[in-house]
């Protein structure tokens, strides 16, 4: 019989591929193991025990965690219960959390440790629902439940005769999670998806890709993000893939090389930080190896031509790409740690040139498309179809047409059930079974999607223009000095943009030109570092429209983060915040308005 559930998912892959490291982290300093067998045992032990504390079918419990094996056999054994996971983003502040567990009415949540736990207890007063708090360490130190007692709790039970979660009876269409839309606008609403729309996710989406037991993946996009639970999570177990997660963001250059992976999911901003950071190796360098670095990619980009275009491999532009990969390519792969078969990204646009230099290197990705209304694959790139610049074909099953304004429609079981207690927002983006996903695009003659923008984010100039931002912003992140870029011009009679620069990349350049300021302001100010960006701006406006021009541009002193509420989980920029944050630098832009 065929999968409908996410129990059966897990149970099926338990049975059908065993294998001592399910589920690895790091723990002082060591990776520990955790087995199929261990997992499975761990999530009926847990269920029971949540099942004493009168936990059931319909309820709602949430889990603020950061990524490990914990937040997985949390997630299982609610899932069991025929309960209903509420993710909420470890990075949150106390009063966006106390939003989330409100408007969901959770009764229980699972929680990381003490950090979370203060943040918990400053706002259970306000959440009438929450009944239950369980942590998964340093249990002493915050009024909750401990993960490892209750485990031990439910094992008694179970020995007992306790046979309560194997009675639960758990349909395809019963509501399996509400995922929060962190949004770049707008107060976040509570996706409503069935196990239905995430198996059908997870079965049509894997076709055309190899994945198996002997794979192995890194993950480290927050488990509360639809991407990461559907595609490095519920995906992975489906096929037999073990899971190793990152000790943080910060450390997983240096976990790639410890686990070895074969394959990870990951958002752009991870493949723009290396490229640019193998860039900046590259001038930093001496001539010689700069001069062969530029060759290498010179001859990539032609044999990425050729292989994209389905000809054949000139005998010549082989045997270069062959030196080119001995002398540069072979040592990026190392970094990944030497296994790795290819990537998955998605959560926000790739630049194609950084696609096509990670396929010369042969580390390729593969981009896919899609929301949290959508389970959330729509389109994505695999090895039988795949072309850099697209977000690939629509998945098996699912229907994808374009409106008349050019906004990307489309139709399947992975769509929502619906916004929680939202019917109005709901009727909104769905019609006739079609949702409405506020993304403008269009489908190439080889079937081939292409994302030009959000529709919201789209520019109407005063002189009645459209301009589509993130191409322009995408072709400055090419560059090693903009780690960020925020456009400007809604109503306005030109545009404008806040750039965030990459300081690693500054520094290097006050050093190679022995330059010195008192202060970060002094340096982005200074003519020389305004002239950099001048002449990059330039650069970009020589190959556009008059309309599609930048007039004027601002540097910022600090980065955009999660934690100021500047951008959303997937790393996009929450326009709306960046707007409203820098109101005055941005006026300073349009003194004639």
């Amino acid at each position: 019989m065929a999968v409908q559930t996410l129990v059966e998912l897990f149970d099926t892959a338990v049975k059908q591929h065993p294998r001592p490291d399910m589920l690895q982290s790091k723990r002082n300093g060591s990776w520990i193991s955790i087995s199929s067998e261990e997992a499975m045992l761990t999530v009926q032990r847990l269920a029971t025990a949540l099942s004493e504390l009168g936990i059931g079918k319909g309820d709602r419990v949430a889990i603020l965690s950061n990524n490990r094996p914990e937040w997985i056999l949390a997630d299982q054994a609610i899932l069991r219960l025929g309960a209903v996971v509420v993710t909420i983003y470890p990075t949150l502040l106390p009063h966006q959390i106390e939003f989330i567990l409100q408007d969901s009415g959770a009764s229980a949540v699972f929680c990381e440790n003490q950090v979370q736990g203060r943040k918990l207890e400053a706002i259970k007063a306000n959440c009438p629902h929450l009944e239950t708090v369980i942590c998964f360490e340093n249990v002493d130190e915050c009024s909750a439940h401990g993960f490892e007692h209750l485990c031990e709790r439910g094992a008694e039970r179970l020995e007992g005769g306790d046979d309560t979660v194997a009675s639960v009876d758990i349909e395809a269409d019963d509501l399996a999670t509400l995922i929060y839309t962190s949004g770049t606008t707008g107060e976040p609403k509570g996706v409503m998806l069935s196990h239905r729309n995430i198996v059908s996710n997870v079965i049509n989406s894997v076709k055309g890709f190899d994945l198996g037991p002997h794979d192995n993946c890194l993950s480290f996009l927050p488990l509360s993000h639809v991407f990461e639970r559907m595609a490095g999570y519920y995906i992975m177990v489906h096929c037999g893939v073990g899971i190793s997660f990152a000790e943080s963001v910060e450390t997983v250059a240096e976990n790639m090389l410890e686990i070895r992976p074969t394959v990870m999911v990951s958002v752009p901003r991870l493949y723009e930080k290396i490229y640019t950071r193998v860039l900046d190796m590259a001038i930093q360098g001496p001539a010689l190896k700069r001069g062969i670095f530029f060759w290498a990619k010179n001859v990539g980009q032609k044999w990425v031509d050729v292989k994209i275009s389905g000809r054949a491999t000139p005998p010549h532009l082989a045997f270069l790409k062959a030196v080119a990969d001995a002398l540069v390519f072979s040592k990026l792969r190392k970094r990944t740690g030497g296994r790795l078969r290819f990537f998955i990204s998605g959560g926000a646009p790739l630049a194609k040139e950084i696609a096509e230099f990670f396929y010369a290197a042969g580390l390729v990705v593969y981009e896919g498309y899609g929301l949290t209304e959508t389970s959330p694959v729509i389109a994505v790139n695999h090895p039988a179809a795949f072309r850099p610049g697209t977000v690939g074909p629509p998945v098996t099953n699912v229907e994808v047409r374009i409106a008349e304004d050019g906004e990307i429609l489309t139709r399947s079981d992975s769509v929502m059930m619906g916004y929680w207690n939202r019917p109005a927002a709901t009727a909104e983006v769905m019609e006739g079974g079609w949702f409405h996903t506020g993304d403008i695009g269009f489908i190439d003659e080889d079937g081939f999607l292409h994302i030009t923008d959000r529709k919201k984010d789209i520019i109407v100039t005063a002189g009645g223009k459209n301009v589509a931002p993130q191409p322009i912003e995408n072709e400055f992140k090419l560059s090693r000095y903009v780690t960020e870029i925020c456009l400007i011009g809604d109503k306005r009679k030109y545009l404008v943009a806040l750039i965030v620069p990459s300081f690693d990349s500054l520094r290097e350049y006050l050093r190679r030109h022995q330059l010195a300021f008192s202060n970060t302001r002094a340096m982005l100010d200074s003519p020389e570092i305004q002239g950099l960006f001048q002449h990059l701006v330039d650069k970009i406006n020589a190959g556009r429209s008059s309309y599609e021009q930048i007039k004027y541009f601002r540097l910022l002193e600090k980065e955009f983060s999660q934690e100021e509420d500047e951008l959303t989980p997937s790393l996009k920029v929450k326009r709306r915040i960046i707007q409203e944050r820098y109101s005055d630098l941005i006026e300073q832009m349009y003194p004639d308005e």
